[in-house]
């Protein structure tokens, strides 16, 4: 099979459907199809011949090559040449891709049947086939339009077919865009004039409708409403009779509004039965409107068509006059003089009218009740505004009441406002509170406001009156009049009495009584600022009675701590003497035994170790002594301060140094790091060097081998900060806020088993507070830092005389 770039057959004629207009080409391409009868003449070689051929051949095929349409060749049904514009037509990457496939594999299958007997057809006849346009497939599956023309050849020495195509897919949405655009433009054209006369309609019903509107709405006369209703509409439909019928509560209506034709009979006060509309009244209730052409196609009953024909009606339209969902009527347009085809827009108009009539009918009628309503409308405006004039004064009233016992932790003072506010701003004659026991047997009157004799100090027993105080008791309040002679109060004369309790969450602590000396009850809005006021009260009286406890605590607390502080200052007194004279006494035989020989220097010597346990323990127990008495004058405030002016660089060095061989004795890392500038500080020289101490003895006692204490400083021109750091340990953020606790020893945190009492701490602390100063622990990344903030001049320096 032979290639695109193959020579092509040089008997073979072609016929090229392209762009180009080049005489050139046309003579060689007649010069080339001339070969198959014409024989060279005398004058020309053999040698010429094939050279001529072979350059017509060459342009031919730079001329297929160039082609900007698709041109290929097919034999025996397949492709067996295709220039690079048929390979890029059918989506292949080179011509291989189809050369050999069938031509009608590429065919769309509702055109194959056609092309079949095109190609047949041609091979018959050997002349052209004449352009046509078919649908073709490529070989990713899409389809295209083509316009596809052929021509038979020889190729190769057999006969074939030479197809010229061009893709006409886009020319094709091109017009099939303009057919639709065509076609919406037509459409477009249509319903423009449709909305025109639609609009027109509108516009005149809409006009009607306001002209009917405006007259409507400038007259309250229910008569002047109907009759300019039926004159706007007749003139507007252009009918014989436009009326309004009203439905009665009897079996008959009365037509009420007319405006007829003079030629045509008058309904104007005519009756008619409603019998004859009973197949309609359900549509009508429904707002459905009841239409007929042609008065003798229309079903009606007997009566109904004979009354119609009496008064010469052809056509009618009937819509509904609502008033909510009851039938006030119906307005009604009758065609006398022919039958009449009503129109949508006709239907729709008398609708809307008819809305418009039942609105103006309502409002009629509601002017009669308006006028009516007025002066009652009056009364209960004022009234109205008597009971908000009183809510704005007990709204106020409750208020002040709130702000006085919330301002009170005093419950006697509590109750003595709230029985007088509610007296006076009530005006009743008593307004007493009683109080109930534990057990909620009794119930003591404890404050009272009253212009008659005094209740207070009476107890009354609740079992005596259980229809009452089981009420008050579940929480609710109760008015009553005493009209069967008992008297649960020592006050006469009284006949209205509203009992309230004063209740929250926790219980019933007592009640309000009011007294109201006549037969008057008590308002909703009187019983609720009466509950208001006892539920502040009861939160006021928790929250006093809260108070007395806590200060009953708190004095007994105070008591036992001094009790404590008395204790320990006591002990740590008489323990001072013994533990002195011990210590005196050990060294005293120490150095006895020790002139005597019968001291070794050999720390393995039993006797030398218990003279060291002696000496050890009797420090630690002078230290414990003197810190609890250096913690009784702090918390008695009675340490003196002796301030003295402080180099830092060189104090605190200084205080650092007794502390290196301990721990380079425990392998630890003990560093100072301070500022190249640090400000004098002003402070008690002892009370400060005593912090520091204990701070880096509590850093050597709980800071682990090959781990580090770092000493710095840092100050602005307020305060000085003095930090101690130990890596190697970390404490819990709850056990933080406890570390300056008195005797407070953090669990499982002495893995060194160092021991101690829980003091230097709250020693250190109380040291700083009384420097004026601040001290803060933290703890985190396996670090445990104390931070201690003085200010660089004490505020006692500061201060005036």
């Amino acid at each position: 099979m032979q290639g695109p770039n193959q020579p092509l057959n040089q008997s073979c004629c072609c016929y090229i459907h392209c762009c180009r207009d080049d005489s050139r080409d046309q003579a060689d391409l007649q010069a080339i199809a001339g070969t198959k009868q014409a024989q060279p003449d005398g004058d020309r070689t053999h040698t010429e011949t094939e050279t001529a051929l072979r350059e017509s051949e060459q342009r031919y095929r730079q001329l297929v090559e160039l082609c900007p349409d698709a041109i290929f060749i097919q034999r025996g049904g397949k492709f067996v040449f295709l220039n690079p514009a048929a390979v890029q037509f059918y989506g292949g990457t080179c011509a291989e891709d189809l050369i050999g496939t069938f031509v009608l594999e590429r065919v769309h299958p509702d055109y194959q049947a056609l092309v079949r007997a095109r190609m047949q057809q041609l091979q018959q006849s050997e002349i052209p086939a004449p352009l046509m346009e078919q649908k073709l497939c490529r070989l990713d599956g899409t389809v295209v339009d083509a316009e596809v023309t052929a021509i038979p050849l020889t190729y190769q020495g057999e006969p074939a077919t030479q197809v010229v195509l061009r893709d006409i897919t886009e020319r094709r949405r091109v017009e099939a865009a303009l057919r639709e655009s065509e076609a919406q433009l037509k459409l477009d054209i249509l319903e423009r004039q449709q909305t025109e006369e639609l609009l027109r309609q509108q516009n005149q019903r809409e006009r009607l409708i306001a002209s009917v509107t405006q007259q409507i709405r400038q007259s309250l006369h229910l008569d002047t409403i109907l009759s300019t209703t039926v004159d706007n509409i007749r003139h507007c439909l252009e009918s014989d009779r436009v009326t309004i019928y009203r439905l009665d509560g009897s079996s008959q209506g009365r037509f009420v509004a007319e405006s007829v034709n003079p030629e045509w009979p008058s309904l104007l006060r005519t009756t008619m039965r409603q019998a004859w509309l009973k197949h309609y009244l359900d549509q009508y209730q429904q707002g459905l409107v009841s239409v007929f052409v042609d008065v003798q196609q229309a079903e009606f009953s007997p009566g109904m068509k004979r009354f119609l024909q009496r008064y010469q009606v052809q056509a009618g339209l009937a819509v509904p006059i609502l008033q909510g969902q009851k039938l006030w009527g119906l307005l009604m347009v009758h065609q006398c003089r022919t039958s009449r085809d009503w129109q949508a827009h006709e239907i729709d108009l008398l609708q809307q009218l008819a809305a418009q009539v039942a609105i103006a009918i309502q409002q009629s009628e509601l002017f009669q009740q308006v006028q009516q309503l007025n002066a009652v409308l009056e009364d209960q405006v004022q009234e109205r505004t008597a009971q908000l004039a009183q809510a704005l004064n007990f709204e106020a009233r409750l208020k002040r009441i709130t702000d006085k016992v919330r301002d009170s932790l005093d419950e006697d003072h509590i109750l003595t406002t709230a029985v007088q506010e509610l007296a006076l701003g009530l005006e009743v004659r008593c307004c007493d509170t009683g109080i109930y026991n534990a057990a909620h047997t009794t119930s003591t009157i404890t404050h009272e406001y009253s212009d008659s004799l005094s209740a207070v100090g009476q107890t009354i027993e609740m079992t005596a009156r259980p229809d009452i105080y089981q009420r008050l008791l579940q929480g609710q309040h109760l008015q009553f009049c005493i009209c069967d002679g008992l008297l649960i109060r020592s006050i006469q004369n009284s006949s209205m009495i509203l009992a309230c309790p004063i209740v929250d969450d926790q219980g019933v602590l007592g009640d309000l009584w009011l007294f109201r000396p006549n037969t008057d009850t008590f308002s909703e809005l009187e019983i609720r600022l009466v509950q208001q006021v006892a539920n502040q009260c009861a939160i006021a009286i928790r929250q006093a009675r809260l108070y007395q406890a806590a200060q009953a605590q708190v004095a007994e607390l105070e008591k036992l701590n001094r009790l404590k502080d008395d204790f320990l200052s006591t002990v740590s007194h008489e323990l001072r003497t013994p533990m002195s004279s011990i210590k005196m006494a050990t060294q005293m035989l120490e150095m006895s035994w020790d002139k005597a020989g019968k001291l070794v220097s050999d720390p393995s010597d039993r006797t030398s170790r218990y003279f060291q346990v002696l000496n050890d323990e009797c420090d630690r127990e002078i230290k414990l002594i003197n810190d609890l008495l250096d913690l009784t004058r702090l918390d008695a405030e009675t340490e003196p301060l002796l301030f003295t002016a402080i180099n830092p660089h060189c104090w605190i060095p200084s205080v650092v140094e007794p502390f290196l061989e301990q721990a380079r004795q425990q392998e630890q890392q003990l560093q100072v790091q301070l500022p190249a500038e640090l400000p004098t500080l002003h402070t008690d020289l002892d009370i400060l060097e005593r912090i520091l101490t204990e701070l880096l003895s509590n850093a050597c006692k709980y800071t682990p081998r090959q781990a580090a204490i770092a000493v710095t400083a840092q100050a602005n021109s307020e305060f000085f900060w003095l930090s101690v750091q130990n890596s190697g340990v970390e404490i819990a953020v709850v056990e933080l806020e406890h570390v300056f606790d008195k005797f407070y020893r953090i669990p499982n945190h002495d893995p060194w088993k160092h021991g101690g009492t829980g003091l230097g701490l709250a020693l250190v602390k109380k040291l700083v507070e009384h420097l004026s100063g601040t001290i803060q622990a933290t703890s985190q990344a396996n670090q445990v830092s104390f931070t201690v903030q003085l200010p660089i001049v004490p505020p006692v320096l500061t201060e005036g005389p």
